[in-house]
């Protein structure tokens, strides 16, 4: 497998793949897939990483999208939607998109990286809960942050307009 950064001609079939990993998801807004294809509409994919097998098909991706923190822009990113086609879920494909997106954000001089997931699984990258940095106004136990360099922030952070498609 090989990961890269997204091309023109890989928009449809990451789609597909979004679609498919969130399609039997309980937390899924079934939205994902026009999420990445918004943020992609309006240059808003700060990374966007596939993953491609050896067949040359793309079984994952991950997209990092810059997010304001008490309205105020600045070096902070979201992470997500990640997504891996449900066969090769588990396969720690996922973890290597995450892995490779947040050195490429370490590298972009970025402060850090939010993300709404499921704690067990994030904290192996460093994701932690913070009750100073809320979403939607309240803290939340899956509304995690990691500092890439800094003082870790304080505030309500919102994520890029394409997040509020319906």
């Amino acid at each position: 497998m090989q990961i890269r950064d997204e091309r023109d001609e890989d928009a449809a079939a990451i789609s597909r793949v979004t679609a498919a990993a969130f399609a039997n998801a309980p937390h899924s807004s079934g939205t994902e897939a026009r999420i990445v294809a918004a943020l992609r509409q309006a240059g808003a994919l700060t990374i966007s990483l596939a993953a491609v097998s050896d067949d040359a098909s793309i079984v994952g991706h991950v997209a990092f999208s810059p997010v304001q923190i008490d309205r105020a822009a600045g070096r902070w990113y979201g992470l997500g939607p990640v997504s891996v086609v449900p066969d090769m879920q588990r396969q720690g494909i996922g973890g290597a998109l995450i892995r490779e997106g947040l050195a490429r954000l370490a590298a972009l001089n970025a402060d850090g990286c939010v993300l709404l997931g499921d704690p067990s699984y994030y904290s192996r990258f460093g994701f932690v809960s913070d009750p100073a940095l809320t979403y939607g106004g309240a803290p939340s136990p899956y509304f995690q942050r990691l500092v890439l360099k800094g003082e870790p922030p304080k505030g309500d952070v919102s994520y890029h307009p394409a997040f509020d498609v319906a």
